[in-house]
């Protein structure tokens, strides 16, 4: 049996569908409230903006944080609107905690479009899914490893953790960045 080291890592889910604006998020996902694209977007940033303190927080104590669908993620889907613009996206997430790497799950869209539960969101049509995918690509830099999803559960955790790993050893030594 391998022996990892041990980090306090926290996992955080965006949106946080707990708090005002997370739950105003909810509803509309859900499809139970219509908001105009740009009205949604700056919702799902202001989302983010509320983490922020907490998650620099526990950064500063040398805690590892897990997010999944961080501010790449609110872009890439309000930018594959129509009449939403990429660069105009990214406005409201400047100054953001950056991470120290993105693993970027790649899946094409009808394998996604297979699995359970796909298509009770707002956003889980493939020619949506489609347009974000390529968006998350023109937001891809350096620090983002691309992963093939569509592998074993257990071969995708091993992937994912070996580069991890590698990535919190290197982070414990590096200042925090910040988004664009």
């Amino acid at each position: 049996m391998v022996s990892l080291p041990i980090y306090q890592t926290i996992r955080r889910h965006i949106p946080d569908r707990t708090t005002a604006v997370g739950q105003l998020i909810n509803d509309y996902l859900m499809k139970n409230i219509d908001l105009t694209d740009n009205a949604i977007h700056l919702l799902f940033s202001a989302n983010r903006w509320e983490m922020e303190p907490k998650m620099k927080s526990l950064i500063s104590k040398g805690v590892t944080l897990v997010v999944d669908r961080y501010a790449y993620s609110g872009i890439a889907f309000s930018a594959a609107k129509k009449g939403m613009d990429l660069e105009w996206c990214k406005k409201a997430e400047t100054g953001l905690p950056k991470p120290d790497v993105v693993f970027f799950l790649s899946l094409s869209p009808e394998v996604l479009s297979k699995r359970g539960g796909f298509g009770t969101e707002r956003y889980e049509v493939t020619e949506i899914q489609k347009e974000v995918r390529n968006n998350f690509l023109k937001l891809a830099d350096d620090s983002w490893k691309v992963i093939n999803a569509d592998q074993e559960v257990d071969v995708l955790h091993q992937d994912i953790l070996s580069h991890a790993l590698s990535v919190i050893k290197n982070a414990e030594s590096k200042p925090l960045g910040y988004l664009w």
